[in-house]
Formats: C-alpha cells, structure tokens, sequence
C-alpha cells in the first residue's frame, strides 16, 4: 500500500522499497494550462553544474541514462525512470519539477501528485492542488536527494518565475537562440512497458500469480505502474516555442555558490563544518551545526565563516545572494543589502545566518515549539499561543531547572527564531535521540517527544543531574555561545558539566572522581564544577561550547 506524503515529509528509499529502479510519475492540470515538467540533476552545491542533467521536453536523458523521460502513460502527465545506482558520484540532487508553460498560475491547478512506483507497485505519494499556492508559475515538487543514502521529499514550494526562472535559480543560463526544432519522436515503447493494470508484474523478483487469466505481457525491468485503459501512450517529445535553454558546465568566475548539500556519510565533505552530531552508534544522521547544503569536515578543520561576511581570501565584491547568483559590482543601497537578502531554500528550517533561523511553517503539516520570545519577526498568517507543561510538567521542571518556557506556532507563514544573537544549529533527527539541556534548546517541531532524564551521580547538591531527552523524527535547532566543538566519546572524555552542550544518547554519561560542589565554595581549590565521564562505543560524541553556563 502506497504511503501518503504531506508537504516537508521525508524517508529513506530503503525504507519505501528495496528496489533502486523506479518510476516516477506527476499527475497536473488546470483548465486552458500546459505544463513542462522537468528533472535537475544537481551537484553537492545544488547547481546545475552540468547541463546534461537538465532532463526536460529537448533532452530526454543523461548521457549514462540513469535518468530518462518517458512521456505520458499510466494517468500520468509525465513520468520518468530514475535508475539511483546508475547515477554518478558528482550528482546529489534530483529536483521534480512542473512549469506553466504560457499565461496562467498554480493556483489555476486541479488536485495532483507526484509519485513512485517500484515493480508495477505505487509505494509513495505526495498529492497537491491549486489551494495551496497563489501566484507562483513554477513548483517544485519533490526531490531525490543524496545524504548517506538516497532519501525523497516531497517539496511542494512554488516558485514566481517560469522554466528559465527556475533554470537560472539552480545555476543555469538561457541561451537566446532561434527555437528549437522538436527531437524525432522516439521509437517503440522501451522494453520495461507497464503491465496490465489487472496484476502488475514486481520487478527484481518472481512474478505473482496474477488474480485472473489475461494475455502475458513483456516483465519488466524496473517496474512501471499499471496503464489506464484506452490509448496508447502519447510521443514524449513535443513542439516548444520557447528558446533552448543550456546551463553552464561550470560556474563563471566570481560567482560564489550557495551551501553546498550534505555529503554522503563516510565521504570527505567541503572543508569549514563540524563533526556528526545526534548520531546513534551505526546510525548515520543529520550532523551537528550543519547548515542545509553544507557538507561536514574532519575533526579540527576552520569553522564556517559567518552567513553575509566575505571569506578569507575572496576579492571584494566577489560575495554572492544567498540564491547563488553574483553580486554585481559597485556602490549602492542594493549593493550594500545584497549579501543579507532573506535565504529560501525550499526546506521547512532554513539558516539565515549563524544567529537567525527561518521555519516555514506551511511544510511539515506540524507546529513548532519555540522558547518564548524568540521571535524576531514572522511573514503570512501565523497563531501565537502559550505551550503549557501541565502541572506534572510544572513540578519536574522546578525540580530538575530543566524548564522550558513554550510558545506554540502554527498556520500558514514564515517564522524567525533568534536569541541574543546565539549561535544556532540545526538537527533532524529520525527515529534517534540527543541529549540537550534545556538551556540549550530555542526551537524544536512538535514532532519531536521529550523528556527529563536523570543523571545519577554523588556528591552532587541534589544526588543528580538532569538533562533533556529528544527522540522520534523531527528538527531540533539548539543554541550556543560561540563555535562549538564536536569531539568523539572515548574511555577518556572528561568535559565541565556547565560546557557541554550536547551528547548522544546512547552514550553512558557518569560522575568522574574530581567531583567539586561549587566554584568559589571553599578556598584553594581549583574552581571547576562538576565533571562527567563520557563513555560508549564509536559513533557516539559530545558537543562543548567555549563558554561555561
């Protein structure tokens, strides 16, 4: 049975089929409307890197055909065959997306989806209508995209701009050319055609029994769904009047990208980024301080520079818009407010820089759970109201200081989070946990369960410590006062109680031997706290900021 996707929503391919050759169709209309519906392919910067990638009406496929356009068949407007192991190392995006072609708007759209189907088998939806957006002319609809493994997400977020618009958001270039002759139309319907509606054929397997006698049909490779009954599959190709459009090989000099995506788990990533953070042991996830379309770096590698100030080493008006296209040069008010121009990249949390969080709260289909006065500043209709903890909650949070004041935000708007300009990082987790005091915390998706856990230890005011618990799949953006560090749990990981921000929560956490009851309670001692031992097996790792609570 088909899993249904709302906006924001994400899995593992894994997790939806075994299989890596699919199928993926979109359903649109609207009355009087035509669509081009296209796949970028895109590098680790989220840039069209390689024109080759750009799967539309006048290029079919990528040159190792790992991504194929297939026209029309099955209810579908247009469908596509994406092969994942057949996709090279420098592709970690595949962006879904449908254009207006000509006047018209997406709110002019009936209901419509975006699906795969594995083996002759619809395992994923993500079904949308014209309600949800307004005067947008293009929507990205769902993407593919590389982080440790293959994942889907279904986008839903509309663009303003057309094909060339959005073309040019992912890096490309129009190429002002006389229009393009239509491609010969391809030949007989390739070898993988979809079975009979009545008992769809699995691929990579034996066949089922079918439910009742019909004419055998050709298995095929990768499994496309059922067709409807009536005609045969429309031509893929068609007339376009519009101009080819091409996208640059490379980037042209001086152009700063925008922060390149996650890279896979156990790659080298881009330098300036932090070690894996909210990771279980064997567990590869969202890593510490990680900023959407940035990779990790090794242990002891330079932090990132700060979101809108220029890199070292960069030429003067060389700094980009957050989008990726370069800031011209020369004075001027535009030129002045270039660099810290809002950043919106589709997905539901969004740094803006390293102390301001954007959540768009019409993805997700969740609230979010904000501390109190953390709001800087909101756009559309969004609900403030007050999270209440209960009278149990109350009493445990007294006890424990580990209380969290609670606003509650919900509707249709985006919604800045910041607090006394501290840096601030987000983690997704899915299905895994972290530990993190509540001081620690400024926002997390409703989502997300938590709780207070206990730490025991004596000789401590109280005989405990406690810290807060977070698990299920969500985000949680967590604050600190300067670069944190991520370090490795080992037999010999020692860190100051009020330093550590963060650990995860597999690790065993214990009370070293050189346990001091307050600084400054006695004279002549050392004026350290108290100290926890962290213990686990690898993978695990704690997170300490530069400064003590």
């Amino acid at each position: 049975m088909a899993r249904e996707f709302q906006r924001g929503h994400k899995a593992k391919i894994s997790d939806l089929t075994p299989g890596t050759d699919l199928y993926v169709g979109v359903q649109i209309a609207g009355p009087g409307l035509s669509f081009d519906i296209s796949c970028f392919g895109l590098d680790a910067n989220e840039q069209l890197s390689d024109d080759r990638y750009f799967i539309f009406f006048n290029q079919p496929k990528s040159p190792e055909e790992s991504i194929q356009l297939l026209g029309a068949q099955a209810g579908d407007t247009e469908s596509f065959r994406v092969t994942l192991d057949r996709i090279p190392a420098n592709i970690h995006k595949l962006s879904f997306t449908a254009t207006v072609d000509g006047a018209g708007q997406m709110s002019q759209v009936g209901p419509g989806y975006i699906r795969i189907v594995a083996g002759g088998e619809e395992v994923v939806r993500y079904a949308f209508n014209g309600s949800e957006f307004s005067t947008e002319r293009a929507v990205m609809l769902g993407d593919f995209y590389l982080k440790d493994v293959w994942r889907f997400a279904a986008v839903g977020q509309g663009f303003d701009g057309g094909l060339e618009a959005l073309l040019k958001n992912f890096g490309g270039e129009v190429a002002e050319e006389e229009p393009a002759a239509a491609a010969p139309p391809q030949g007989a319907a390739p070898s993988f055609a979809p079975p009979a509606q009545a008992a769809p054929a699995p691929s990579f397997g034996a066949p089922a029994a079918p439910p009742a006698p019909q004419v055998p049909q050709p298995a095929p490779s990768f499994g496309t769904p059922p067709p409807a009954p009536g005609p045969a599959p429309t031509p893929q190709q068609q007339m376009h009047a519009a101009p080819t459009i091409v996208a640059p090989m490379t980037p042209p000099g001086g152009t700063v990208p925008p922060p390149p995506a996650p890279a896979p788990y156990g790659q080298p990533g881009q330098p300036q980024q932090q070690q894996h953070f909210g990771q279980q042991p064997h567990q590869p996830q969202q890593q510490f301080g990680q900023v959407p379309g940035q990779a990790p770096a090794p242990y002891g590698q330079q932090a990132p520079s700060p979101y809108g100030q220029q890199p070292p080493g960069m030429p003067p008006g060389a700094q980009g818009m957050p989008g990726g296209a370069p800031q011209a040069a020369g004075a001027g008010l535009q030129a002045a407010l270039q660099p810290y121009k809002e950043t919106a990249t589709g997905q539901r949390w969004t740094p803006q820089n390293q102390q301001l969080m954007r959540v768009d709260l019409t993805m997700g289909g969740t609230g979010v759970l904000a501390r109190q006065g953390s709001m800087v500043m909101y756009q559309g209709k969004v609900d403030f109201s007050y999270k209440g903890a209960g009278f149990a909650g109350r009493m445990v949070g007294n006890a424990t200081g580990q209380e969290m004041q609670l606003m509650r935000c919900t509707g249709r708007g985006q919604v800045f989070l910041a607090e006394e300009g501290a840096h601030l990082h987000s983690i997704e987790l899915q299905g895994d946990g972290v530990c993190v005091s509540a001081e620690n915390v400024l926002a997390f998706d409703e989502s997300l369960q938590y709780e207070v856990r206990r730490i025991e230890g004596h000789g401590i005011p109280g005989g405990a410590l406690f810290t807060m618990q977070f698990q299920g799949s969500g985000t949680l953006v967590v604050k600190t006062h300067g670069v944190p560090v991520v370090l490795p749990v080992t037999p010999t990981t020692f860190a100051d109680c009020n330093a550590v921000v963060a650990w995860s929560s597999a690790s065993q956490v214990i009370i070293s031997s050189q346990v001091r009851l307050r600084r400054n309670a006695y004279p002549g001692h050392s004026g350290e706290t108290v100290n926890l031992q962290f213990r686990g097996a690898p993978g695990n790792f704690i997170v300490v900021q530069p400064y003590e609570v």
